[in-house]
């Protein structure tokens, strides 16, 4: 059937259509979801990458929401499950091994709606992290929407420890009330908060370091971070980068941007829109955060669109509601 204007959330703007794809990668049959509107812009679609042990709906049904409120302003949509998760067939694949996955879902995307004007990227956590590892370097992908990117280490999680969580607390009057009932035991928060400003520390010294040897030589470590960063210098393909002000994931992401001064650099160059959502949890759980985020996706992608529309012909499909 063909899906009617309704709330989920966020306003709907026109009719849409969705339909199952099964496409192949590597041995394996992946499950994917077309949205398609029925007034088409002539833009690009949206590849949406689902990350963690989660599967393509994502956590609130977030990605079904995001994917039709795209779809009914004139955006095509695809979502997928990797390997291993959901609907798809394989052995599970974790983000650092995901680039056939992305790759295959490109090729599936591309082969459903022909008439693309190149493909944004959209991920969440360790999928923002596959999408600047893998994704960019695709000839056709235009731009990335990134959300609470996953860097953690001991040392990345030491930083938003300190600049978060204890700020938090010495901030907060029921951790005083508690101190002074003597529910707290201030040996033990000072024990930990010391160990974890070492760790950050020591992470600054090697971040320079490493700055240093890079610079110097030219080369880099293969670590998951570096690969991420690689991404963002080779490929300056336009990005909005979108952290929660309550999740530790961005707070992480934060402190390693501080701490290295290549990320600092990507971050403030052309392209590259920031936005702070004050409040959100990682996955942006409430009604208005998310709407939030699909506003900011909707704002940022109407820079690519054209605003001339093409009417799409749906009606000799068979078109179900599908999750």
């Amino acid at each position: 059937m063909t899906g009617q204007p309704q709330y989920y959330g966020s306003e709907w703007l026109h009719e849409f259509a969705e339909k199952p794809v099964l496409f192949e990668c590597r041995g394996s049959t992946l499950q994917g979801i077309l949205h398609r509107a029925r007034i088409a812009r002539r833009a690009p679609g949206v590849l949406i990458i689902v990350g963690g042990p989660q599967y393509r709906v994502g956590s609130h049904r977030q990605f079904l929401y995001l994917a039709r409120r795209l779809a009914t302003a004139g955006y095509p949509v695809f979502r997928f499950d990797i390997r291993g998760m959901g609907d798809s067939g394989g052995e599970q694949v974790m983000f650092e091994e995901s680039a056939p996955d992305i790759m295959a879902a490109l090729g599936a995307f591309r082969a459903e709606e022909r008439d693309l004007e190149g493909v944004v990227l959209w991920g969440l956590c360790d999928a923002a992290s596959a999408i600047l590892m893998h994704g960019v370097a695709d000839r056709d992908v235009r731009g990335a929407v990134l959300l609470n990117p996953w860097v953690r280490s001991d040392a990345t999680l030491a930083g938003a420890r300190i600049a978060n969580y204890y700020g938090n607390r010495i901030s907060s009057p029921d951790f005083w009330k508690k101190l002074l009932s003597g529910k707290v035991d201030i040996w033990v928060s000072i024990q930990g908060f010391l160990a974890d400003w070492r760790k950050n520390a020591a992470r600054r010294w090697l971040s320079r370091k490493r700055v240093e040897r890079s610079e110097s030589s030219g080369t880099s470590s293969a670590d998951f971070r570096e690969r991420m960063l690689a991404g963002f210098e080779h490929h300056r393909k336009p990005v909005l980068l979108i952290l929660s002000g309550s999740d530790l994931t961005a707070g992480e992401f934060v402190e390693l941007c501080r701490a290295d001064q290549r990320w600092e650099r990507q971050l403030s160059r052309d392209g590259v829109m920031i936005k702070r959502l004050e409040g959100a949890d990682h996955t942006f759980s409430s009604a208005d955060w998310r709407g939030t985020v699909e506003n900011w996706t909707l704002n940022w992608l109407d820079g690519f669109a054209d605003e001339q529309t093409v009417p799409v012909s749906v009606s000799s499909e068979k078109n179900e509601m599908v999750q």
